[in-house]
């Protein structure tokens, strides 16, 4: 038997072992698929991490953790009856093949941008197949929120409904910052949320018009903050200094400082 077969089977004992009602773990026992559910999300953000980093030393390690929460769901599901371990890898399969006709059947392969659109189309067939209907149907609500809103506008802006350039995704940014300005004297926490929430929306089209990833920007938008962050307070604790003790006017100038030292790093 291949060594993937033996580790992948043994996985699948361990966990049965966990599960088991009275030999079992007994944390394991009790969870749910909804208990599982978040670990999941956090497993696959931190594959997504270990790659960022390119940390192939640990990306093994992060992607046991991913398959375990696979293999984890899977036994759940067979305790219960609804399917198995083996459903899930046939499905998978299955659907690969389906959705590669120039690879496993007779359609010819072009280039990458015929074969997505060809990908798209055969996902709205299996869409209209389950009876999800509309041109928004099944887009996950739990996806992050930016990757959802690229999403949505990317299917929308299929059917014609879209800004025709970044420029007009700039007019309506200013459009709702206005928008904004004029609902914080009011301060009404729910007028605020919705006019926050639309420029969040027109940010990530913003992103699609440019060819960029939302949630991608973000995440290097948030790295850069920790990163000359603290650096700051690596400068702060060389005069014996913590943030807390620090006025902004010094942290704003540490920052500055940061901010120069990279440029020059970078050019």
């Amino acid at each position: 038997m291949p060594e993937a077969e033996i580790e992948l089977r043994r996985l699948l004992d361990i966990m049965a072992a966990l599960r088991d009602p009275s030999a079992g773990c007994p944390w394991d026992v009790v969870q749910t698929f909804d208990t599982i559910a978040p670990y999941t999300i956090e497993e696959a953000y931190e594959v997504a991490d270990a790659i960022a980093r390119r940390d192939f030393a640990a990306l093994p390690d992060e992607l046991g953790d991913l398959l375990f929460q696979v293999v984890y769901h899977a036994q759940m599901a067979a305790e219960a009856g609804h399917f198995a371990f083996a459903d899930v890898a046939r499905a998978i399969s299955d659907k690969m093949i389906r959705r590669h006709p120039h690879v496993f059947g007779d359609a010819a392969a072009r280039d990458a941008a015929a074969q997505t659109a060809a990908w798209e189309l055969q996902k709205q067939a299996e869409r209209t197949a389950r009876a999800e209907t509309g041109t928004l149907a099944g887009i996950p609500a739990g996806m992050p929120a930016l990757t959802r809103a690229l999403k949505i506008t990317n299917r929308a802006a299929r059917v014609g409904f879209d800004w025709p350039d970044a420029e007009a995704v700039l007019e309506k940014l200013d459009e709702e910052v206005a928008e904004l300005r004029a609902e914080l004297p009011a301060a009404d926490k729910a007028r605020l949320t919705d006019e926050v929430g639309d420029m969040l929306f027109v940010l990530a089209n913003l992103a699609r018009k440019l060819d960029l990833d939302p949630e991608a920007c973000l995440r290097h938008a948030n790295a850069k903050f920790a990163r000359r962050f603290g650096a700051v307070e690596t400068r702060l604790a060389t005069e014996g200094k913590t943030p807390k003790d620090a006025t902004l006017a010094e942290m704003e100038a540490k920052w500055q400082e940061v901010k120069q030292e990279e440029k020059r790093l970078l050019f």
